[in-house]
């Protein structure tokens, strides 16, 4: 079990760190997790699951333990990891479990968990507290059995996500480029061509050995064929899934990468004029032209951690329409502020027929200032590191949110602006 319990979901090698037993003791340990208020009015648990070898037999086990522990619960095959959330929120469950290792080589496997609402599992109350019940061996049986039942909920879905479609009768039809890696964004493709759109599709045949390429649309190597196919084909956008579809990035009309945090800035522009003055939540990690757009559009910036639960979190404390993480995940209040890649897509459509603009003079507007990609490293000390940096720039405004992040001087792409800055987080 060592390692494999994360902040926000368990993830390991299979069947060396994850396997069918740790699976079945899973569903039993998740009664921990749902209060009374999750399972007053229904005790059922949405399960699915993505498309590696190893997620049938661990979402079947995963249910037997489930139902052993007296919760229903609905299967509904194999479906995208925003499609779980959405059914989770949708059909008011006292939770949701998805079986994903997400964007990791097919070796691995894991679960992402939801309660009721789709709100996020993690922290001490819920993943950590899961961790405890096992290796107490603190999974009691229920003296009746939950239910298994199959379910559907992908034309749900589908209705939920078009319903934010806004694509003028006249407006000219988009060539898309879309690179479903192998991954579970290939079970999008009747609902993208729905999208009045020309798609031109990019591995879209399901494959839990991603044989072509990581399905992780972070790495610049990942994106290389989806660019290429861009440019041949003289696409007006590309846009790239990962491996549970939760996540997007975007490729503009020559075939350059569009930075997550830029894509979060324009669909919060899109977002704002339809609810001015709405509050905005942006990861830290992002440029600060991000805010900049944001209040340049009437919205209030609200800089947040990384991490899911606290996005999620932060978008229902000040009941904000939308959020974005430098990642590729999209956060929308209207779908249970849970992330959508789809929906993400959708808003992107909907500004490229608005403005009748291409996507890259789009993206020129918040690319303000020279940014390095994140940089990742080891160090014995990481406390030690952070204090260093902090002694180090002793006037540079240092801010703890998560890490450290100090100003230092720095110059924007084109004109005169403030200063640059320099974030160190673990």
């Amino acid at each position: 079990m060592a390692g494999i319990f994360k902040a926000y979901d368990v993830r390991g090698v299979y069947p060396d760190q994850l396997d069918e037993n740790l699976a079945r003791s899973i569903g039993l340990a998740f009664q921990h997790v749902l209060d009374a208020a999750d399972r007053a009015d229904n005790k059922t648990v949405v399960v699915s699951r993505d498309m590696r070898a190893s997620s049938v037999p661990l979402a079947e086990a995963l249910i037997d333990g489930l139902t052993a522990s007296g919760l229903d619960v609905l299967d509904i095959g194999l479906a995208t990891t925003p499609m779980n959330y959405f059914a989770t929120g949708h059909l008011d469950a006292a939770g949701g479990i998805q079986v994903t290792a997400s964007h990791n080589p097919g070796r691995y496997n894991g679960l992402k968990f939801s309660r009721k609402g789709a709100r996020p599992v993690s922290g001490d109350s819920g993943i950590a507290r899961m961790e405890r019940a096992i290796a107490e061996g603190d999974l009691p049986r229920a003296e009746t059995p939950g239910t298994h039942t199959n379910g559907a909920i992908a034309e749900d879905y589908a209705a939920h996500v078009l319903s934010h479609l806004k694509r003028p009768a006249d407006a000219r039809t988009l060539r898309v480029a879309a690179d479903a890696a192998n991954g579970m964004g290939t079970i999008y493709r009747p609902l993208l061509e729905r999208l009045g759109i020309e798609l031109i599709p990019l591995y879209f045949e399901l494959d839990g050995t991603f044989p072509n390429h990581e399905a992780n649309p972070l790495k610049l190597e990942n994106l290389r064929d989806l660019r290429e196919l861009v440019l041949a084909e003289g696409a007006d956008l590309g846009v790239c899934f990962d491996g549970d579809a939760d996540r997007a990035a975007f490729v503009d009309e020559r075939g350059e990468p569009v930075g997550s945090d830029l894509s979060t800035a324009l669909i919060a522009g899109e977002i704002l004029e339809r609810e001015p003055g709405a509050a905005i939540v942006y990861d830290l990690r992002s440029s600060r032209a991000v805010a900049e757009y944001i209040e340049e559009h009437g919205g209030v910036p609200i800089r947040e951690r990384v991490g899911h639960s606290f996005i999620k979190a932060t978008l229902r404390e000040h009941d904000s329409p939308f959020g974005g993480e430098l990642a590729g995940h999209y956060y929308f209040r209207d779908n249970y502020t849970a992330d959508s890649s789809l929906m993400a897509v959708i808003e992107i459509l909907n500004l490229l027929w608005k403005s009748g603009e291409s996507m890259s003079k789009l993206a020129g507007r918040v690319m303000r200032y020279a940014k390095s990609p994140e940089i990742n490293f080891e160090v014995e000390d990481k406390a030690g590191a952070i204090a260093e940096l902090e002694e180090r720039y002793p006037d540079g405004e240092a801010d703890r949110l998560d890490g450290i992040r100090t100003r230092a001087k720095a110059r924007p792409v084109t004109g005169a602006g403030p200063t640059g800055r320099v974030l160190l987080r673990r």
